[in-house]
């Protein structure tokens, strides 16, 4: 079958759950484009007041820092885990891979609630550093930037470890051996041969845990303080505190073009790598 044939046939298949989503997605997101714009008067009055917003070049700061914290922490302990799986034998590797796939099982919500249990300041770190120590510890590490980036670190790690893997199970068992051979140390071999050609699985596990990173509420608005409030708890904010809707939609729509901006070059350049092979 031709590369043509796979596409239309793809398609077919893709084409009900497109127009679903496209349904109960679509009409909401030019709803939300038309309030940022006035309504009516189309004006950009709104967007125009968000940018010179204080409160908004603030939140913006905050959401890009801990976006690149949690999705580069989440990328190096991804990455350690799809090293070992890629290592281990097919049968330990999908045992294994249950473990990886355990925290989508649990709500974000629930996990956030454990959190607060783990690093309150009468938690379960807090009393075994007590207990060790002999003397009361309480230490702050939740309703601040450390459990938000617990919490993210947490959901997106998982997201990170399968297009790592990938990568990693792609390259050729014989470039390893040819290495050795060659006298190259472990060492030598994972800066030269593993890590290079593992890097469209990382370039891919970046780019998504960074944008799904720039768009998180849940995380923020109980693990972190006053200050650590990203977009998204901005436009809550917008809408439940102040109602107003004309700035709440122009934040949202500020965050999903902040999203475009990283996930199109990323969709553009793997549909031209896919051309190459």
């Amino acid at each position: 079958m031709s590369r043509s044939q796979n596409i239309r046939a793809a398609f077919v298949f893709v084409s009900p759950a497109a127009a679903v989503a496209l349904a109960i997605s679509g009409l909401p997101l030019i709803y939300i484009f038309y309030t940022s714009l006035d309504g009516p008067n189309f004006s950009l009055t709104f967007f125009g007041e968000v940018l010179r917003s204080r409160l908004f070049s603030q939140t913006l700061s905050t959401t890009l820092k801990i976006s690149f914290y949690s999705s580069t922490l989440s990328l190096l302990i991804g990455y350690i885990v799809a090293l070992h799986l890629a290592r281990q034998s097919p049968s330990r590797r999908t045992l294994l891979l249950t473990l990886v796939l355990l925290p989508f099982w649990t709500s974000v919500l629930v996990k956030c609630f454990a959190f607060t249990v783990i690093l309150g300041r009468t938690g379960i770190i807090n009393s075994l550093l007590s207990y060790a120590t002999g003397t009361q510890v309480a230490i702050p590490l939740v309703l601040n930037r450390v459990g938000v980036m617990v919490g993210m670190t947490n959901y997106l790690a998982p997201f990170v470890v399968f297009p790592i893997l990938a990568s990693l199970l792609a390259i050729d068992s014989s470039v390893y051996r040819a290495a050795q051979i060659m006298g190259a140390r472990p060492a030598r071999i994972f800066w030269t041969v593993t890590l290079p050609l593992s890097m469209p699985g990382v370039f891919a596990a970046a780019s998504s845990a960074f944008v799904m990173a720039l768009s998180f509420f849940i995380i923020p608005a109980l693990l972190g303080g006053p200050k650590d409030a990203m977009l998204s708890n901005l436009v809550d904010f917008y809408t439940r505190e102040t109602l107003d809707w004309n700035m709440a939609s122009a934040v949202g729509v500020l965050l999903l073009g902040m999203v475009l901006i990283v996930a199109v070059p990323f969709l553009v350049w793997k549909q031209r790598a896919s051309r190459v092979e």
